[in-house]
């Protein structure tokens, strides 16, 4: 079985309402069948690729690119996303998509 994942970079600067986000968004991820592997804090970037600094890294997965896609198109999504993310995170930098067997 193969699942779609991709690693995310972040520059957050309000954990608290960035942890509102996640928790607000989790029950839509969910019924994308989509969760985190991976979340990590960081203090240093050693190798920028983009100009973007970055704090937060992640892994967020689904069941295929398709699932990953609806997701972040769904309306209750974008809500969520305008309310908590938008007022929390500076920069987003997509380190890597693919797909793995699990």
């Amino acid at each position: 079985m193969n699942r779609y994942e991709m690693m995310v970079g972040l520059t957050v600067k309000n954990d608290q309402v960035y942890n509102d986000y996640r928790e607000a968004m989790k029950p839509i991820l969910a019924e994308y069948e989509g969760g985190f592997r991976f979340d990590f804090k960081v203090s240093e970037t050693l190798v920028p690729v983009s100009k973007n600094s970055i704090n937060r890294v992640f892994a967020i997965f689904f069941k295929n690119e398709q699932m990953m896609n609806d997701f972040f198109s769904n309306p209750r999504y974008l809500e969520v996303k305008k309310e908590y993310f938008e007022k929390s995170v500076v920069d987003t930098t997509i380190i890597s998509q693919y797909e793995i067997e699990i």
